[in-house]
Parts: C-alpha cells; sequence; structure tokens
C-alpha cells in the first residue's frame, strides 16, 4: 500500500526543485503587467518539458481534487495550454474525465467565430488555469470569454502565484483563487 501524502509531497518537491533549476531567470525583466521584476519564472521552460509536465499534472490535479462537477480545465493561451493538458492527461490515467479547452486572446474572425476551443462548455463547471499569476489579468479574461461561452467559473488554479495582487484580483471578482507554488516554495521571496 503506499502513502499517497508523501508521494503528494514528493512529487511537488521534485516539481518545485525543476521549476528553481529550469524556470527561474535572474536579471532585469518586464512583466506582462509592466512591472519590473529582478527575477521571472518561464514555466514554459518546464511546463512544456517531457520529464516536468505530468508532475504538474498530479500537483495541478491534486490541488483542485475537491472542486465538485468539474468537467473541464483551461485557459488564455499560450500559458494555460500545457497546464491543461497536463491535467487533463493526469486525471485520465487515474480514470477521472476533465477535458482541456483553451481560450484564444481574440474570437476567431473566420469559421464559428469561437473564442473558447475545446468541449463545449454551455452550462458546465470549469475551471480556469495558468501557468504564473502576477496581475491576475490572463485569468480574467478567460473567465470573461468563458462566461461568454456560457461556462461557470468553479476556480482559479495557478501552478506558481508571485504574490502580486492576482489573488487579490481573483478574489474580488468573486472566483476561488488556488496557486500550489509559492514565491517562499522556489526561494524567491
Amino acid at each position: 500500500m503506499q502513502n499517497t501524502d508523501l508521494d503528494s509531497a514528493k512529487i511537488r518537491e521534485q516539481l518545485i526543485d525543476y521549476i528553481k533549476t529550469f524556470a527561474v531567470f535572474h536579471g532585469d525583466f518586464t512583466l506582462a503587467s509592466g512591472k519590473q521584476a529582478s527575477y521571472y519564472v518561464d514555466l514554459r521552460k518546464v511546463s512544456l518539458d517531457h520529464r516536468v509536465a505530468p508532475l504538474i499534472g498530479k500537483v495541478m490535479l491534486e490541488l483542485i481534487s475537491d472542486i465538485p462537477d468539474v468537467v473541464a480545465v483551461g485557459g488564455l493561451t499560450m500559458g494555460a495550454d500545457p497546464i491543461a493538458s497536463a491535467i487533463m492527461h493526469q486525471a485520465a490515467i487515474l480514470g477521472k474525465s476533465y477535458d482541456a479547452f483553451v481560450v484564444r486572446k481574440e474570437p476567431k474572425d473566420h469559421g464559428r467565430g469561437r473564442q473558447v476551443e475545446g468541449p463545449d462548455i454551455s452550462g458546465k463547471r470549469v475551471i480556469v488555469v495558468e501557468d504564473t499569476s502576477t496581475t491576475g489579468g490572463s485569468p480574467m479574461r478567460a473567465i470573461e470569454a468563458v462566461e461568454r461561452a456560457g461556462g461557470i467559473v468553479a476556480a482559479v488554479a495557478v501552478v506558481v502565484d508571485r504574490n502580486t495582487g492576482a489573488q487579490q484580483v481573483i478574489n474580488d471578482a468573486g472566483y476561488d483563487y488556488r496557486y500550489a507554488i509559492s514565491l517562499e516554495d522556489l526561494g524567491l521571496s
């Protein structure tokens, strides 16, 4: 019999180690918010890595496992795409069914003109995911598109929270905000 709490802690520590080693860069950076930072967390360096994506999926799946009746996960392209895919794949391994969706930055100007791609989310509970969050702007843009498509946002789940106001913005808008890894976990606080 496996001790799943120990396994979960070990998986989370492995993920933190990969992020620290391969996705944290030090220097002078301008964030999407326009703010300056002395470090940058480029989660795509690990979320698109075959060794790390499964860890992200497992950690995020545990983070959202208590939210009832969720059928899909997704968010604003590009940061959310590999996160949603990792969750979907890890859920399938466990016999759970979470689909993934992609929110385009703008609706298509041709074809069906959709902004939310993937399964029909109208009337269904979904979780908006993101790789890192600074101001909460990307998750809020995704929420707006999901709700226009008729989806019901159950929560926002982020891999790395920069502790720069995103949680407050999401909570103030009336949504549950969760994150898997903090700056403290990465030694950046």
